[in-house]
C-alpha cells in the first residue's frame, strides 16, 4: 500500500478508537449515575421504611374508642300552628336529641333556652297540611335537626327523634 492509503487507513483507526472511547466513557457514566441514583433511591425507601413505617403502624394498632350515643330529652313542646280558618290548630311534641359526647350534655343544658326559641320559632310557622304523610315529618325532622345545630354549635347532633307527636 502506499503511504496515503496507509495514512489514510490509520487516520480513520485513529478516529474510531477515539470515538470508541468516548462512548466507552460515557457509557461508564451512565452506570456510575444509575448505580448512584439507585444507592440513593434505595438509602431513601429504606431510611422512610425504618423510622416511619413503625409509627404508622403503631397509630393503626391502637383502637378506637367505642362510639358512645347520648340521648338528650327536651321538654314537651306545644305550639299553635298556622292555620287560616277560625279554628286552632295546636301541635305537641317530645324530641330527643341524639349526640355523641357525654360530656355535651351540661352544654346543651345551658343552651335549652336557645333551642326551645328556634324550634317554636320554626313550628309556628307551620300549616297542618305541612306536616301530613311521612315526606311532612322527614321534612320536620330535617328542618330540625338544622336549627339545633345552629343553636349549639360546636355540638354536633347526630338526629332529632319523635317521641311523641299529637296534631289538634
Amino acid at each position: 500500500m502506499s503511504d496515503e492509503t496507509e495514512g489514510q487507513f490509520e487516520g480513520e483507526d485513529g478516529a474510531g478508537e477515539g470515538g470508541k472511547k468516548k462512548r466507552g466513557k460515557r457509557a461508564i457514566l451512565f452506570i456510575i449515575i444509575g448505580v448512584v441514583l439507585l444507592l440513593v433511591l434505595g438509602g431513601g425507601g429504606a431510611a422512610y421504611f425504618f423510622l416511619f413505617a413503625g409509627k404508622h403502624h403503631e397509630e393503626e394498632v391502637k383502637p378506637l374508642p367505642p362510639k358512645v350515643t347520648v340521648f338528650y330529652d327536651l321538654p314537651d313542646i306545644l305550639v299553635n300552628l298556622n292555620s287560616s280558618g277560625r279554628q286552632a290548630s295546636y301541635l305537641k311534641l317530645k324530641v330527643s336529641l341524639e349526640h355523641n359526647d357525654p360530656l355535651a350534655t351540661p352544654k346543651l343544658n345551658e343552651l335549652l333556652p336557645r333551642i326551645i326559641d328556634n324550634f317554636q320559632i320554626y313550628l309556628r310557622e307551620l300549616r297542618p297540611d305541612d306536616l301530613v304523610g311521612s315526606a311532612g315529618l322527614y321534612r320536620l325532622k330535617e328542618e330540625l335537626l338544622i336549627r339545633v345545630n345552629q343553636a349549639v354549635a360546636p355540638i354536633k347532633i347526630n338526629d332529632v327523634l319523635f317521641k311523641e307527636m299529637l296534631i289538634q
